[in-house]
């Protein structure tokens, strides 16, 4: 590879009139430092039960290319960044377990990107697992779609949960580019929660169709039929969303794809399905879910 010094990754990433659906077919590796405050906290109402919850981002972008990602409408750029000090990032997860020593807090990893697919070029995953590993009150989520499991299969920890993004195979196979199909990924959510991995199932989007309901009941009967509830950790779902300038920059790559026009709404701080629709999948999942789970496993992730 041509190896390229710069000072900041911004001054290459933030560039402006990059074309982020070229960058995808051949994305570049940034290596890079991340300064300042590290750790966010989570929207208001996003959580899976703890009263604190954080999310950081040690990885810009993802290697796969779901077209209803809301990175490509949110950067400008395509390529990968990854921030490589990742002792930072520990640091300040420890300032602020030790600033609510009494409290249980999640810590998401995976919010900008797949932490998980990425694993064999970062190691972040196997050195976060040595961190939390003696963390009482923290719990730390890894959000995935891979079946590059490895990692997690000799470094089981109490405090982990694997997190799950599925669909249902049609939708999976259509907008899911580059993603193992769904019995690759039920295999190793099945592998890990034998292993005693607590297993997060994250239904997000929901994706409003002809046949939706239909089509979401079947898949949610093979999904739970095949994962022992005790595994199960949480369950949360959400309808497809955008931010209302992240949805104008998707629809700029994508002026035909009917995804980001049919059922969708401009409001005030976001674009999505209109209430009534929400509230008629909010309806439906919660009735065809807690045939499955207990109700208290279940969170939905809507906007206000």
């Amino acid at each position: 590879a041509e190896i390229m010094y710069i000072n900041r990754y911004s001054e290459v990433f933030n560039k402006k009139s990059q074309n982020f659906r070229l960058q995808k077919l051949n994305p570049s590796l940034i290596l890079a430092k991340k300064y300042g405050n590290l750790l966010h906290l989570a929207p208001e109402g996003y959580g899976i039960g703890n009263n604190r919850n954080y999310y950081f981002a040690h990885m810009i972008n993802c290697v796969f290319d779901c077209r209803y990602c809301f990175l490509q409408g949110m950067f400008n750029s395509a390529n990968f960044v990854v921030f490589v000090n990742y002792e930072d990032f520990f640091r300040q997860i420890e300032k602020i377990i030790k600033r609510f020593p009494s409290d249980k807090i999640t810590f998401f990893s995976g919010y900008d990107c797949d932490s998980l697919a990425s694993e064999s070029t970062t190691g972040f995953i196997s050195e976060a697992l040595k961190f939390f590993k003696n963390l009482n009150n923290a719990e730390l989520e890894i959000r995935t779609k891979s079946t590059f499991i490895e990692p997690l299969l000799d470094n089981f920890i109490e405090n982990g949960v694997v997190a799950y993004s599925l669909t249902p195979q049609k939708i999976s196979s259509k907008f899911e580019i580059g993603v193992p199909d769904i019995e690759k990924r039920l295999r190793s959510i099945i592998r890990l929660a034998n292993l005693g991995w607590k297993i997060g199932l994250r239904f997000d989007p929901i994706i409003y169709f002809r046949d939706w309901s239909q089509t979401y009941n079947r898949f949610f009967e093979y999904i739970f039929k095949n994962i022992p509830e005790k595994a199960i950790h949480s369950v949360t779902y959400g309808s497809i969303r955008y931010p209302n300038k992240v949805y104008k920059n998707i629809v700029k790559l994508f002026p035909e794809e009917e995804l980001f026009f049919h059922n969708m709404e401009v409001k005030k701080n976001h674009t999505g399905y209109s209430k009534q629709m929400e509230d008629e999948i909010e309806l439906f999942v919660n009735e065809s879910i807690s045939n499955f789970i207990p109700q208290e496993k279940l969170y939905h992730c809507f906007n206000s």
